[in-house]
C-alpha cells in the first residue's frame, strides 16, 4: 500500500457503519487525484463501490454483570480497542493518514492517538445528551426518570473525552453544535453533510409501485412519512394519529410510509414488537391506503418524493434527518414539527408549513389543505425546491478546504 506517484493527502473515514454521513464526502474525494481515500467500519457495515474500505470486529460483547450506566461505556472500549487494532494492520501495510474523519459515537477513536498520533483528526459532533431542551423528557407520553438522566451523563463521558483529543469538530446543524458543552463550541464548525440533489427534484412524470401492487402517480393526493425506523423520536406515533382522522376526512387518499421496524433512538414498546405494530393496535386505517414499505433503495425512496402531494417530518428537538432536506429538495410541501432542528431550516409559509409536534388537529388541518388545495402551496414548494442548493455536496458538506485549515 505504498504511496503513489503523485503527491495526494492520505485520508481515513472511521464510521461503525461505513459510509454512513461520510457516503458523499468519501465518494467524491475518491475521484481527485490529490486524495487517497480509505474507510473503516465494523464488519456488519454497508461498505459502498469505488472506495476500498477494511472492517473491523468486536472480540467480545460487553459483559452482563456490568453497571446498566456503564455498558455503553465498556462498548466504547471494546470498539476503540477493536479500531485500534485495525489501524495498527493499517500501519503495518503502510498507510498513516494525514487526516482522520470520524464518526466517534461508539468509541472507535478512543485510542487512535496511539496508533497515528500525528494524524489530524476532525470527529464529527453529531449529539451531545441530556442537554435542556433537548430530547429527553420533550414527549409527556414517555416521560424521563432520574435513572435516565444519570445514565446519560455516565454517557457524556464518552462524548466529553472525544472533543478533548480531537483536532477539530464539525455538526451538520447550527443546532446539534448548541447542545455540546459552551466550552467545545468554538472548535466545532457548523458544516452538514450534504444531500446528493442531482438525483432529486420534482418529475410530473414520477410514478411508485406499492408492496400491494398499487400504482401511484405524481399529482395523485398523497401523503408520504419517511424515517430510517418508525418511532416516536420521529414523530410516528404522532402521525398515525393524525392519519387516521385524515383518511376520515379524504376519502381518495393513500399514505406511503418507508422506514424500518428497528429501534434507531430511544425504546421499543413494552408491549409489541415494534412501533409500527403498537400503533396500528392503536388506530383504524384503511389498509388498502396505507402503504409500508419498509427500508427502501435510494432510486424508490426519490420516487416516493416525487409522487409525494403532502409530505410529512416530525421529530423530537434532536439530530435534523437527510429526509426533510430531500423532500424539500424534490419540491414536496412540507409539513414539519415546530422544533428547533425543523425551523433552523423551514421558515412558516416561505419553504414550508410548521406545526406543534403535539397538536393532532393541526397537523390534520394542514395536510388536509395541502390534499384539497394544491394550486396554494405551489409557491412554497418552489422556494423549498429552488434553495436545495444552499445544503447540497457543492456547499453543504465538509470541504477539502477543511484538511488544509487545521
Amino acid at each position: 500500500m505504498a504511496r503513489s506517484s503523485v503527491s495526494s493527502v492520505r485520508i481515513l473515514l472511521i464510521h461503525q457503519n461505513f459510509p454512513g454521513q461520510f457516503r458523499h464526502l468519501a465518494h467524491a474525494w475518491s475521484q481527485r487525484p490529490d486524495c487517497e481515500v480509505i474507510g473503516l467500519g465494523r464488519e456488519t457495515a454497508p461498505g459502498m463501490p469505488g472506495v476500498r474500505w477494511y472492517k473491523y470486529r468486536l472480540h467480545r460483547k460487553p459483559r452482563e454483570v456490568q453497571h446498566p450506566y456503564l455498558r455503553q461505556m465498556e462498548d466504547a472500549v471494546l470498539h476503540g480497542q477493536a479500531v485500534a487494532r485495525a489501524l495498527q494492520a493499517l500501519r503495518r501495510r503502510g498507510f498513516v493518514p494525514d487526516v482522520v474523519i470520524a464518526h466517534p459515537g461508539w468509541g472507535e477513536t478512543l485510542y487512535l492517538r496511539e496508533v497515528f498520533p500525528d494524524a489530524r483528526l476532525i470527529h464529527l459532533c453529531e449529539w451531545y445528551y441530556g442537554a435542556p431542551g433537548g430530547d429527553v423528557g420533550f414527549d409527556p407520553e414517555f416521560p424521563a426518570t432520574e435513572d435516565d438522566h444519570a445514565r446519560m451523563r455516565t454517557w457524556n463521558a464518552l462524548h466529553a473525552l472525544n472533543l478533548t483529543h480531537c483536532d477539530a469538530g464539525v455538526s451538520p446543524t447550527a443546532w446539534q453544535r448548541s447542545r455540546h458543552p459552551a466550552v467545545f463550541q468554538p472548535t466545532i464548525q457548523v458544516i452538514h453533510e450534504g444531500i446528493q440533489t442531482d438525483l432529486l427534484g420534482p418529475d410530473p412524470s414520477a410514478a411508485f409501485t406499492t408492496p400491494s401492487g398499487t400504482v401511484l402517480k405524481a399529482g395523485d393526493p398523497v401523503i408520504t412519512y419517511v424515517a430510517r425506523n418508525l418511532e416516536p423520536y420521529r414523530g410516528f406515533h404522532r402521525f398515525m394519529r393524525a392519519l387516521e382522522m385524515v383518511q376520515r376526512r379524504h376519502r381518495n387518499c393513500h399514505a406511503i410510509i418507508v422506514g424500518g421496524d428497528e429501534v434507531s433512538y430511544g425504546k421499543p414498546p413494552p408491549d409489541a414488537p415494534n412501533w409500527r405494530e403498537k400503533m396500528l393496535q392503536e388506530v383504524r386505517l384503511d389498509p388498502a391506503r396505507t402503504h409500508f414499505t419498509g427500508k427502501l433503495l435510494h432510486a424508490a425512496y426519490c420516487k416516493v418524493l416525487q409522487v409525494s402531494a403532502v409530505h410529512v417530518y416530525l421529530t423530537y428537538p434532536f439530530v435534523l434527518s437527510w429526509s426533510l432536506l430531500e423532500a424539500m429538495a424534490s419540491g414536496c410541501l412540507v409539513i414539519g414539527s415546530r422544533t428547533e432542528p425543523v425551523e433552523e431550516v423551514m421558515r412558516d409559509g416561505e419553504n414550508g408549513v410548521l406545526v406543534d409536534f403535539f397538536d393532532t388537529e393541526a397537523l390534520v388541518e394542514r395536510v388536509c389543505w395541502g390534499l384539497e388545495k394544491p394550486d396554494s402551496y405551489v409557491g412554497i414548494c418552489d422556494t423549498a425546491c429552488g434553495a436545495k442548493l444552499r445544503y447540497g455536496a457543492g456547499e453543504g458538506v465538509l470541504g477539502y478546504g477543511l484538511l488544509v485549515d487545521i
